[in-house]
């Protein structure tokens, strides 16, 4: 199978670049420094203190399955699933592989959606974390396969000096070393990007060698309560579930079914 990884992040280096010559950077720090916004709440944080740990996810599409719910509107679903229990919120701002924006964030905080939230996309640029702040987000997804080390290392302080907290995902054995750019969440991603089969083994195997100060996050495939409970019980404390929700009629009645399952 193609390597569908590589095939969007050079989409995403076209997509970066026109954003910055419509919208320079330099546009958006001035538009950061006269906003002046309040510090957002801590998704590591409130992953280590929640029970249940569920990051309910907000996507209308991926590469491999095309449309989940192309209706899916950002300034419900989010919120329903903060009402049905989820210990935070992760939010697909990619438009061309999973049919969101920018826009989808700053809708679900307009609903009230309080929750920490992850700005899901293909992170490669300190462009787009600028925006990931702007939007609304509370932290960001940094790819150890999209990235080199070095950039994962920039990136991750580029985004600690904005506030926004980074959620590393690892896949491969390889790519733990990435975990020594400090990030506040370690991910093991059970879905290989670049074929996106899935295996939640992936999770078990890895968890020990996470670092032990970070707050391990397992995601992709976790469809039963039962396997969160695995998961938990060899140290996991976050859990991101997406297409399990979004492919119900009412993501967040099946969030509130899932959590009381547990």
């Amino acid at each position: 199978m193609k390597d569908i990884l590589s095939t969007i992040i050079a989409a995403k280096r076209i997509e970066v670049t026109e954003a910055k010559l419509h919208t320079p950077m330099n546009m958006l720090e001035r538009q950061l420094d006269e906003l002046q916004l309040p510090r957002v709440a801590s998704l590591a944080s409130s992953l280590a203190s929640s029970p249940y740990g569920i990051i309910a996810e907000f996507k209308r599409k991926s590469p491999s399955k095309g449309w989940i719910k192309a209706d899916g509107d950002a300034s419900s679903i989010p919120l329903s699933y903060q009402n049905s229990g989820a210990s935070a919120l992760s939010i697909l701002t990619d438009k061309v592989f999973f049919g969101g924006t920018d826009d989808d964030i700053r809708a679900a905080r307009k609903s009230g959606v309080t929750l920490p939230v992850l700005y899901k996309n293909f992170v490669i640029d300190e462009y787009q974390l600028l925006q990931a702040r702007l939007c609304g987000a509370s932290a960001v997804l940094l790819i150890a396969s999209a990235l080199s080390l070095d950039e994962c290392k920039q990136l991750r302080n580029s985004a600690k000096a904005l506030g926004l907290e980074v959620l590393l995902e690892m896949h491969t054995e390889s790519e733990l070393a990435y975990a020594d750019c400090l990030p506040e969440m370690c991910g093991i991603n059970n879905r290989n990007l670049g074929t996106f089969t899935t295996s939640v083994e992936q999770s078990l195997r890895f968890v020990d060698r996470l670092p032990s100060e970070a707050v391990k996050i397992s995601e992709s495939g976790i469809s039963d309560p039962s396997t969160v409970n695995t998961l938990r019980s060899a140290g996991f404390r976050g859990f991101l579930i997406g297409e399990r929700l979004m492919r119900e009629d009412n993501p967040g009645l099946a969030l509130h079914n899932f959590i009381a399952a547990l």
